[in-house]
């Protein structure tokens, strides 16, 4: 079957053309920006076309894939469906991957990368050979979001995609369930819930739909949330968990813990990224593994070598005695978490934050300003909009003036990285923690502040 992929070097549409290469399938796609992916992807044979155009599904193509970005009245969707071709959504054919082997699909609105990153490089580790869809860059999948293999399929399931409720994997991981992706009330968008409680439903059917579901016990309404599921393993600190980590010690840059089944000490987990969000990444690795029949002492192993996912607590470099860091903390509970971590290190915490989506900055705007004072010093870049059109009022400054108000003054807005850049310089210690935090291009502040210093 030849499938064409719209949005092809995308994070989540990349990594499923190569499972579906893998498979056997033809596959082809476009991009408007082709970009990283593309080259891993010719290497493949995949063929890779710049632009979009209705022309692209004329060449013996049997059915059109696209992201959720994509809309449905696109000239070359359109095509497709006049000359009666199937249109699927990238989420619709994972769900289809999902459904032909053993699976884990992890979900979630906080750790959903760092979590499917652990448990997939936990069962490579155990010699369970598994396939993955991640959606970010993973140093142990030799450094690429998808790995081809025969065992279990380990998927990030994006939440901000309401199909992703229609989904039955074999084991459904759900981290957490917050406020985020919902849009205005009686608007419509892309990657957005139409309420809260639309997208609390859309995890309670994710729930119901799988074979068993990995939940965290620590999270408030995940228990009442996950009650339609067929079979529920839970995990956390709490002492009514399943599985459960207990005499954690945090360290300057990492953090180890006891990991326990029931009653049943499993062993030690010693983790080289820091932060107690990360020994629940880690613990749910641990209950899925093991549901897998995973050798604990090679998932343990496997943890320990684990260095994070691509932008999520990614070292970058270091200047002088300073190090930094690149983090893609974008939600006011990520970046407390984070900063949390970043805290235990001893050292000055400096962070360089850029607010992602004009809707999301507009609807938390006042729990960045209440969250980013964990830091020593915050820089403000713009507003990032990842194609959003601006919202009037909705502007980094707003944070600025309520830290102010609050009675945090190391704050700053950049107007330009380049001004970030010159900030950090002009008062660089060798003591600094340097922190590039959001979901949006910010991570280019930091190889450029080791090229500007060098």
């Amino acid at each position: 079957m030849h499938f064409h992929m719209m949005a092809i070097c995308g994070i989540g549409v990349s990594g499923l053309a190569r499972l579906l290469h893998a498979r056997g399938h033809q596959v082809s796609g476009c991009d408007a920006h082709v970009t990283g992916p593309a080259e891993e992807l010719r290497a493949l044979g995949i063929e890779v076309l710049e632009g979009h155009s209705p022309s692209h599904v004329h060449r013996g193509v049997d059915a059109l894939v696209i992201s959720t970005a994509i809309p449905d009245d696109h000239p070359e969707v359109l095509e497709a469906k006049a000359r009666g071709l199937k249109v699927s959504r990238r989420i619709e054919v994972l769900g289809e991957l999902l459904r032909e082997r053993v699976s884990v699909g992890v979900a979630g609105t906080h750790g959903k990368t760092t979590t499917s990153s652990m448990i997939a490089a936990a069962l490579l580790g155990a010699g369970l050979d598994p396939a993955a869809l991640i959606g970010g860059i993973v140093p142990e999948l030799n450094d690429s979001n998808a790995r081809v293999g025969q065992g279990p399929l380990v998927a990030e399931v994006d939440e901000s995609d309401p199909l992703f409720a229609h989904l039955a994997p074999s084991i459904a991981v759900i981290t957490n369930a917050e406020d985020d992706h919902v849009a205005l009330p009686g608007e419509t968008r892309q990657n957005y819930h139409a309420s809260l409680e639309a997208l609390m439903d859309a995890f309670r059917a994710y729930a119901r739909g799988a074979g068993s579901v990995v939940y965290c016990a620590d999270w408030p309404g995940l228990e009442a949330l996950t009650a339609g599921a067929r079979e529920r393993v839970s995990y956390g600190t709490c002492e009514t968990a399943d599985y459960r980590a207990v005499n954690i010690e945090h360290g300057a840059l990492g953090v180890a813990f006891d990991a326990l089944r029931g009653q049943q000490v499993l062993g030690r987990v010693l983790l080289s990224i820091p932060g107690e969000h990360n020994v629940l990444n880690a613990l749910a690795a641990v209950a899925v593994a093991d549901r897998l029949g995973a050798d604990f002492a090679r998932v343990a192993e496997a943890l320990s070598r684990f260095k994070g996912a691509g932008r999520r607590w990614q070292h970058i470099g270091s200047l002088g005695g300073a190090l930094v860091i690149d983090d893609y903390a974008h939600h006011p509970t990520e970046v407390a978490a984070t900063l949390s971590a970043a805290r235990r290190s001893g050292r000055r915490v400096r962070v360089v934050f850029q607010p992602h989506r004009y809707l999301r900055t507009a609807q938390v705007w006042p729990r960045f300003a209440e969250e980013l004072r964990l830091a020593d010093e915050v820089i403000l870049l713009d507003v990032y909009g990842a194609g959003e059109a601006p919202i009037a009022g909705v502007h980094s400054e707003r944070i600025r003036e309520r830290m102010h108000e609050l009675g945090f003054e190391a704050v700053s807005y950049a107007p330009t990285q380049q001004d970030a850049i010159t900030r950090l310089l002009s008062s660089l210690g060798d003591t600094d923690l340097i922190i590039t935090m959001g979901a949006g291009d910010v991570w280019k502040v930091g190889p450029a502040l080791l090229q500007e210093s060098a």
